[in-house]
């Protein structure tokens, strides 16, 4: 077995590796675990630490952990996996190394590695992750090469060592802004930062966790339609509203129909999704703790934060600075301001054709690959995550998971997803 990856993260993945103390889980650690046949797996290991030790199990289990705690639960894994390899001689071999270019033959696959070694294996499984956020369309996007720029807003470099006045930007205001927010301040940022993205800020905080709701799931059918399954979401939430609930408790529920559900929708109601409904749902799916919601209100009030409901037309380098020009949808006017750097926190680029010199945009013109109709991932048989080629004709040897499972699962980048894939295709590949 042969793993090739050119982070230095390889055992933790960047979420869980991440460079604040400070950053969350957004699910409680009692949902957390690694293992879909083992709820408990992390919560035990939590327990049976140092730091730990002692606490109360429930409050630990209802806990919004750091991520970090996360990252070396996951370290503890991969060293147990290496262990039970040693015992059985499977050899394990990690290439820290790029895979540049991909030939599929029905024998095998060669990989190319920017280290100029070419890889040869029977099969190879593409769990590429979650790309870096693409650049959007401005006048100067010379602008994209400047030293102003941080296109990673994973990487620490993003929020260190910043001079100056000036206010931070940052391109989106999702969950990713918030945990650059809280690394810039964990480092030592002092000034204001302004977000700037098409929609307003509406992050929802995690109220209700632990709450169950189950009335819906009776009401729910694989066929159902994108409009009726609108004006259902529409009649709970108002029913657990008027309660005194809100409306996390519903979205978590339809949680387990997701896939399906989407997998049934035509191609125009997926459209129709994708262009009216899919701010809202990632809103409502997508929800902070508590403690991270109230600090980022707090920021907002004291003006350290500034949202702008809003679209950035240009950016250009001057003097040491960032002019941008941006349209501000509330004062419905095109406002410029200075800043000292940019960071991208719009979300992972999916559309494989704008990812220059990497492996997928490769494979996607040679035609190992494909993408569904809206840019969001790999073509596979999700039965047996074998990639469908140009020709559509599933591929036994290249294989796929995870995010590159958007177009036909929707819901397929969180740990609950990937647990599942990745035991099935462990067994796929056995």
């Amino acid at each position: 077995m042969i793993l090739i990856d050119n982070s230095k993260v390889l055992n933790k993945g960047i979420a869980y590796q991440p460079y604040s103390r400070k950053q969350l889980l957004n699910v409680i650690a009692a949902k957390m675990s690694a293992y879909p046949d083992k709820p408990d797996h992390f919560v035990d290991w939590l327990c049976a630490g140092d730091e730990f030790a002692g606490q109360d199990r429930s409050l630990i289990a209802q806990a919004f952990l750091p991520r970090h705690l996360y990252g070396e639960y996951l370290a503890h894994i991969w060293r147990g996996a290496l262990a039970t390899c040693r015992q059985k001689n499977i050899s394990v071999s990690v290439l820290q190394d790029t895979v540049c270019d991909l030939d599929v033959t029905e024998s095998g696959v060669s990989m190319h590695l920017a280290g100029r070694e070419v890889i040869h294996a029977g099969t190879c499984v593409l769990a590429t992750g979650n790309q870096l956020p693409g650049n959007p369309a401005i006048k100067h996007e010379s602008f994209y090469k400047s030293p102003l720029y941080f296109q990673n807003p994973w990487n620490i470099e993003s929020v260190n060592g910043i001079a100056g006045s000036l206010p931070v930007l940052i391109m989106g205001n999702g969950l990713t802004m918030v945990d650059t927010v809280t690394g810039l301040l964990e480092n030592g940022f002092n000034g204001s930062i302004l977000s700037v993205s098409p929609n307003d800020y509406n992050i929802l905080p995690q109220r209700h966790s632990l709450l169950r709701y189950t009335e819906i799931s009776g009401e729910l059918s694989e066929n159902i339609p994108l409009y009726d399954l609108v004006r259902l979401v529409h009649k709970h939430i108002k029913k657990v509203r008027s309660l005194g609930i809100s409306a996390g408790p519903v979205i978590d529920a339809i949680r387990p129909f997701t896939q399906t559900i989407w997998g049934n929708f035509t191609t125009e109601e997926k459209r129709v999704f994708l262009s009216r409904f899919r701010h809202l749902w990632g809103v409502a799916r997508h929800r902070i703790p508590l403690t991270v919601h109230d600090r980022i209100q707090q920021l907002r009030i004291d003006g350290k934060l500034v949202v702008i409901a809003g679209k950035i037309l240009d950016i250009c380098e001057s003097s040491n600075a960032a002019i941008v020009e941006y349209y501000d949808k509330k004062a419905g006017e095109i406002r410029k301001t200075g800043v000292s750097r940019v960071i991208n926190c719009t979300g992972p680029e999916t559309d494989f054709s704008k990812l220059d010199h990497h492996v997928l945009n490769s494979a996607l013109h040679k035609g190992i690959i494909t993408q569904d109709p809206f840019r969001l991932g790999i073509r596979p048989n999700t039965a047996t995550f074998e990639v469908l080629n140009g020709e559509g004709k599933p591929q036994p040897v290249l294989l796929t998971l995870g995010g590159n499972l958007k177009g036909e699962l929707w819901e397929s980048t969180a740990v609950p997803e990937l647990r599942v894939q990745a035991v099935a295709l462990a067994r796929w590949l056995l």
